[in-house]
């Protein structure tokens, strides 16, 4: 664990003895590629939670309209004299 901390500490070193410039383009260098493997993974590892959520819950599971104790349509229990939403249907 020594060499490794010690290895490290030469590349800081190394680094924060470089220019603006050139710090710049190694640590982008390093951090771009990374931070495109933690997204990946992230996305796969999350994929895989909500997918085994899906399954264990049930995707096929009633929806229910805020508000109301039944499933319904949106705006059902609307108040006489209410405009309908933009989003809803003008049968």
């Amino acid at each position: 664990m020594n060499a490794v901390a010690s290895w490290w500490d030469g590349v800081e070193l190394w680094i924060a003895g470089l220019s603006f410039v050139p710090q710049v383009a190694v640590v982008l260098a390093v951090v771009v590629p990374a931070a495109v493997v933690v997204a990946v993974v992230a996305d796969v590892v999350l994929s895989a939670v909500f997918d085994a959520r899906r399954r264990i819950v049930g995707k096929d599971r009633p929806g229910r309209v805020v508000g109301t104790d039944r499933p319904g349509r949106v705006g059902e229990d609307r108040p006489s004299g209410v405009a309908p939403a933009a989003t809803e249907s003008r049968e």
